[in-house]
C-alpha cells in the first residue's frame, strides 16, 4: 500500500509529464523581432544576394545564439508561441542564420527577415515569443 507521500509524489510526476506533453515545447524558448532590407552585407562569410535562402526564411542571431560566428549556416525549426494581440499563425518554418543582430543590445533572441516573420506572425513589427530547435 502506497503512503501519502508516495501518492503525492507520483501524482506530481504524472502532472508534470502531462504538462510537458501538452505544451508541446520541444526546443528552446526565446523572442523574435523582424528586420527589413537591406540584408547585405552579413556578418556570416559567403552570403551574397544569390546565396540567401530563396524562400526568404533567414535570421540574424542574437548574442546568445551567435557563438562567435559558429551559428552561421545553422538551421532552426521555429514557431510562434505567443505575443500581444495573439499574433501567432499555426505551423512552423525552417530558418537559416545568415547574420549577427545589428543592434546592441539585440532586441530579441532571433531577428527574422520580414518574409520569415510574416510566415509566423499575423502582426508585423512586434515582438513575439518563439520556440526554436536546431535541425
Amino acid at each position: 500500500m502506497m503512503g501519502r507521500k508516495g501518492w503525492v509524489f507520483e501524482t506530481m510526476l504524472i502532472g508534470l509529464a502531462c504538462a510537458v506533453h501538452l505544451s508541446g515545447v520541444l526546443g528552446d524558448v526565446g523572442s523574435a523581432t523582424s528586420y527589413s532590407p537591406p540584408y547585405l552585407p552579413t556578418k556570416c562569410p559567403g552570403y551574397t544576394e544569390d546565396q540567401l535562402p530563396g524562400n526568404g526564411h533567414f535570421v540574424a542571431a542574437g548574442s546568445g545564439i551567435w557563438d562567435n560566428g559558429a551559428a552561421c549556416g545553422r538551421r532552426y525549426r521555429l514557431r510562434c508561441l505567443s505575443g500581444l494581440r495573439r499574433p501567432c499563425k499555426d505551423g512552423s518554418i525552417v530558418v537559416e542564420v545568415v547574420d549577427f543582430c545589428r543592434h546592441s543590445p539585440c532586441p530579441s533572441t532571433l531577428v527574422l527577415s520580414t518574409t520569415a516573420f510574416d510566415a509566423v506572425s499575423k502582426i508585423p513589427n512586434t515582438k513575439i515569443n518563439v520556440e526554436y530547435a536546431q535541425i
